[in-house]
């Protein structure tokens, strides 16, 4: 029930900026960049007023001592960034697309880290499909709320558009009022899992091509060499790793150097490839 409480949006305490950027970091390895702690108010109002909170301090007072789970739990998923889009870098995701097909011509293994709300696997999977490669694609994100919400496969008008060729649009997607559903099958083609790329293990086997696009960039700098060595520790020796286009494994990692072979991607160093 919405509590109508008047509520103070821009008065939130540096101790609480910084009691919110700590649990964000314990629970997902990402940090509040100082030029975006203005999100806090625009994230967490919502729930500070469903909860009847004058103020975001209030609402964080609640969760201080670690008894209410579940409301952390939703502070930290509104406070996760998940931008994203159909087709985001397009030229990036038809070159990727190929790529893959030249490494694992039948039947590739994907893994997408960080997939947010779907857009990002859902159109990697598109291009292979319209390429005739069948390929297994398994997708993941920290945020609970992300993942149910890229499973059902429903975007608004605003979401569909964005990236998204209007050919693509009708061949894959279904119009239902304002919204537009993916149709059975692309969904399905997926595999979606909710996963902490900080704390959990990868998902099980090796894959052909990773995708961890503008997520590093989110974790504290410590983080970031281990999930590279975890995602090293995931690919096939010829596999390919894609990133996000500021970001780079230079000065975080040794296991992988930028592919002579394809443009834009990462692949394992010379010697753990021929190991």
């Amino acid at each position: 029930m919405i509590n109508d409480r008047p509520f103070a949006p821009s008065d939130t305490s540096p101790i609480t900026v910084t009691a919110l950027a700590t649990l964000l970091e314990a629970r997902t390895g990402q940090r509040i960049a100082a030029n975006r702690a203005w999100r806090i108010d625009t994230a967490l109002k919502p729930i500070a007023v469903e909860r009847g909170a004058a103020s975001i301090d209030e609402l964080v007072a609640a969760v201080r001592d670690g008894s209410n789970t579940a409301l952390a739990d939703r502070i930290v998923d509104a406070l996760l960034n998940q931008e994203t889009s159909f087709f985001r870098d397009a030229g990036a995701i038809e070159a990727a697309a190929e790529a893959i097909t030249a490494i694992a011509p039948s039947k590739p293994r994907i893994w997408c880290a960080g997939c947010s709300t779907g857009q990002e696997p859902l159109s990697l999977s598109m291009a292979l499909t319209e390429r005739g490669v069948p390929h297994e694609l398994i997708a993941t994100d920290v945020s609970g709320h992300a993942i149910a919400r890229a499973r059902a496969g429903r975007y608004s008008q605003f979401e569909i558009q964005r990236g998204l060729a209007t050919i693509r649009m009708l061949r894959w997607f279904d119009q239902d009022g304002s919204d537009w559903i993916a149709q059975p099958a692309l969904v399905r083609g997926v595999t979606w899992r909710r996963s902490n790329l900080v704390l959990d293990a990868p998902p099980a086997g090796a894959f052909d091509a990773v995708f961890c696009r503008n997520v590093l960039f989110y974790l504290a700098p410590d983080l970031r060499p281990r999930v590279l060595e975890a995602i090293a520790g995931s690919l096939q020796p010829a596999g390919a790793l894609m990133l996000g286009a500021g970001e780079t494994v230079i000065g975080q990692t040794d296991r992988f150097v930028p592919s002579k072979r394809f443009r834009g991607l990462y692949q394992l160093a010379a010697a753990e490839r021929s190991a």
